[in-house]
């Protein structure tokens, strides 16, 4: 019965590190996106998308650490991303941003989900409330209503 026990943590943690290993793409997803966000906007506007790059990079760069102390091969970042549409103005670039935002809250509830460690908890709960910070400002920027969403990530 004793092995059942350490079966049942072993599939714990496997589910928990595949759901950091989507959380990671996405995160890398949301990095590269806001490169285009950031071309788009008046240079006024674009210290919001850098310092959203910023924690993106930061929190992604926690996970893949935390694979890494587990010896699990995190999922490399892809050479572009295809844009769900044309960035053509800064409301695009809001829009975009809203995008990126609601994809890495819908990673990081399914690692909420998975988590089988506190500290992969709490790393889930920051990421997703700070994607779900950020998101309400650039709904606000891109002229949507409502700014706020109940279950962000759902």
């Amino acid at each position: 019965m004793a092995d059942d026990g350490a079966d049942e943590s072993a599939q714990d943690l496997a589910a928990e590190n595949a759901a950091l290993g989507l959380a990671v793409a996405a995160t890398h997803a949301a990095v590269w996106g806001y490169g285009v966000v950031g071309a788009a906007l008046e240079p006024g506007g674009r210290g919001t998308a850098g310092s959203a790059e910023a924690a993106h990079r930061d929190v992604r760069d926690r996970a893949i650490a935390l694979l890494a102390e587990r010896s699990v091969e995190p999922p490399p970042a892809e050479g572009a991303y295809a844009l769900p549409f044309p960035v053509l103005a800064a409301v695009d670039a809001a829009a975009l941003a809203v995008v990126l935002e609601d994809g890495v809250s819908a990673a990081w509830v399914r690692v909420l989900d998975q988590a089988a460690e506190p500290g992969t908890r709490e790393l889930a709960l920051e990421a997703l409330s700070d994607a779900e910070v950020r998101a309400v400002g650039w709904r606000a920027a891109a002229g949507r209503t409502p700014v706020t969403r109940a279950l962000p990530g759902l």
